[in-house]
């Protein structure tokens, strides 16, 4: 397990844990600003309970770092608009009024918190968040541990399943040759019903036609019948 000293002196290691914002409030809530995404240096120095002061000799020490991490700083015209959005989301209800800053704001993240946090050597509080990640860090190695034995177990019993499918492998391969047969037969079958429907279709079309030519003779016929009827009754006559 990484000790406290590991994680104040490497970057590498801080980086490593920046995604772990969550572990500031399990130490203690951080109050942000009303956009719900920004804290101030007072704010910062209010949750790790020193000085403004030291809060921002750590920033300029470290500010490169600080500033890839989220901490901005706004000056002019970005500070104005940026203080008529705070206005706009301010709780009237706190009593106060949006405290304003003249020529210049220092912005932090929870993100930059957390990195305050593990370069933050004089504070109770951050020796409290470093004192969690690192425990964090050592329940993720143990589960970690507990999943590769899984994994581990998995690969062997697949193992197995490899073995057992290899001596299905002809079998299977021989119902697949059956199958083969059987689709190419269905084909052929197929190919002759569609014959058959054609025929049938084509014996249809004969039948209707055959139907009409009967039709039209017992037309005639009928049509002959009347007239030898007429000629009978007028020789009658």
């Amino acid at each position: 397990m990484p000790s406290e000293v590991a994680l104040l002196e490497s970057r590498t290691m801080r980086d490593e844990h920046l995604g772990r914002v969550d572990v500031l409030d399990k130490v203690k809530a951080l109050v942000m600003l009303p956009d719900g995404v920004h804290v101030r240096t007072e704010d910062v120095a209010r949750y790790f309970e020193v000085s403004t002061v030291v809060i921002r000799r750590l920033t300029d020490r470290h500010h490169k770092e600080f500033t890839e991490n989220g901490m901005r700083v706004l000056r002019g015209a970005e500070l104005r608009v940026f203080h008529s959005d705070m206005v706009s989301l301010w709780d009237v209800n706190q009593g106060e009024s949006y405290p304003q800053a003249v020529t210049q704001l220092r912005l932090y993240t929870r993100r930059t918190v957390l990195n305050v946090a593990m370069l933050l050597r004089d504070s109770d509080i951050a020796r409290c968040v470093r004192t969690y990640l690192l425990d964090a860090e050592e329940g993720w190695r143990k589960g970690y541990a507990s999943l590769d034995r899984r994994v581990t177990a998995a690969e062997a019993n697949l193992d197995t399943v490899g073995r057992a499918l290899q001596e299905l492998g002809p079998v299977i391969n021989g119902i697949s040759v059956r199958l083969d047969r059987l689709d190419r037969r269905l084909d052929a079958t197929n190919q002759v019903v569609g014959a058959i429907s054609n025929r049938l279709c084509d014996l249809s079309d004969d039948m209707r036609r055959m139907e009409r030519r009967m039709d039209k003779r017992m037309d005639d016929f009928a049509h002959q019948l009347r007239e030898l009827q007429r000629s009978q009754r007028r020789k009658r006559r």
